[in-house]
């Protein structure tokens, strides 16, 4: 009888529980690693939006755009991520956000020194600066990239509309 007993109150336990938990999914926490997986799994609304920003960039010819979007989809792709504290206060918080990423920033701050050092092997045939020479040598350099880094991140994030 004792063991029936056990058993009721611990269903009734688990049905309250259940019943009056919110909806798990609608953290900030949640809401932060919902928008880095879409980043990992490439979900069209991240391509789109990358599709925009390379499209609008005059400096890309069309086969450096499509070099430097198959870059950043393996880049967003490899993206390791880990979230380490939440902090709310009312109806916004702070997700802070260790990510883990291929360590392109080293890689384009050398290209650049490489650049300023031996800006002639940059020139055109005319002897001048072609900038399209460099984006070249900057999206071969990026491409080969292997190391990486971590970043500390802090995501602002709002409540609105109970989201």
């Amino acid at each position: 009888m004792k063991k029936e007993i056990k058993i009721f109150l611990c269903m009734m336990l688990c049905t309250l529980l259940i019943g009056c938990t919110k909806d798990l999914s609608n953290t900030p926490t949640k809401k932060v690693e919902e928008m880095l997986t879409k980043y990992q799994t490439l979900d069209k609304d991240v391509i789109e939006d990358l599709d925009k920003v390379v499209a609008e960039d005059d400096a890309f010819n069309t086969k450096q755009r499509e070099k430097y979007k198959k870059i950043m989809k393996k880049h967003y792709g490899d993206m390791v991520y880990i979230v380490k504290d939440e902090t709310v206060n009312g109806e916004s918080a702070v997700v802070e956000v260790e990510i883990e990423v291929t360590n392109y920033k080293d890689i384009l701050k050398e290209a650049e020194k490489y650049r300023k050092d031996h800006e002639t092997e940059f020139y055109d045939e005319e002897g001048k600066y072609d900038v399209s020479r460099f984006i070249d040598y900057k999206l071969e350099k990026v491409e080969k990239a292997k190391e990486k880094i971590k970043y500390t991140l802090e995501i602002n994030v709002s409540k609105r509309n109970d989201k």
